[in-house]
């Protein structure tokens, strides 16, 4: 009987791996369809259309009271500032759309006021924020492609956005670590004469535990607003 039983366990076993073999890859099948299906890691990103399979924007709940700064002719957000732009730029206000930011400030101009007959108006704008750490982006470089993807999905929201990079590259702003970068966007969104800007997102590593970042959108049907953003960027400080 021992002889028939050993028999047994030899026929057995091939069997038995066969089908272990054949689970294992019906299991890899089945989680490679998962990540196709799911629109990959949860890591990705919002599309250039500003819509999402797997979103790392996060809501941006922080209260619309600015942190107080000195009063010193300059527009502060987090560690960053720059001189205050004149007329017809608006006073500094604070906005609460910029992901992961908190402490921001921004300066806008109209372009077009109430272009959907829903009191909504179309900007150039120029705003500095610190980002909150921790949120899935490290250096500079890094939370650069994030912020972009979640500025254009904040800010544009289920519109179709096209997206040209003209600049992408490391730089320093007071002796800290940046990276710069200068993208076109493009949309067709209704009652509105402008299809196209220019962005610049320019992220400060000014701590080793936080960021700030410079941003400005200049709508191409408004080009003389340009210089005083690339002025603004310019002027930079880093500091309370």
């Amino acid at each position: 009987m021992g002889y028939t039983q050993q028999t047994q366990k030899r026929r057995i076993g091939p069997w038995i791996g066969i089908v272990v073999g054949v689970l294992v890859i019906a299991l890899l099948a089945w989680v490679v369809f998962q990540f196709a299906s799911s629109g990959g890691l949860a890591t990705g990103g919002a599309t250039a259309g500003g819509n999402s399979t797997t979103n790392p924007c996060p809501v941006n709940t922080q209260s619309l009271a600015p942190v107080t700064h000195t009063a010193d002719g300059r527009v502060h957000g987090g560690m960053l500032s720059y001189p205050m732009l004149g007329s017809p730029w608006s006073a500094p206000q604070p906005d609460i759309r910029v992901p992961f930011g908190r402490d921001v400030e921004v300066q806008e101009v109209t372009i077009e006021p109430n272009y959907d007959g829903k009191s909504n108006s179309w900007v150039a704008s120029v705003l500095v924020a610190e980002l909150a750490s921790g949120d899935g982006f490290f250096s500079p470089q890094e939370g650069s492609e994030i912020v972009v993807k979640c500025l254009i999905g904040a800010f544009y929201g289920d519109a179709k956005v096209g997206r040209e990079d003209k600049v992408s590259k490391a730089t320093t702003v007071g002796g800290k670590d940046a990276w710069l970068v200068e993208t076109h966007l493009t949309f067709n969104i209704a009652g509105l004469k402008t299809k196209g800007e220019t962005a610049i997102v320019l992220i400060v590593a000014t701590s080793t535990d936080a960021s700030s970042l410079y941003y400005a959108s200049i709508p191409d049907t408004s080009p003389e607003y340009m210089q005083p953003a690339r002025d603004a960027m310019a002027a930079l400080t880093v500091g309370n």
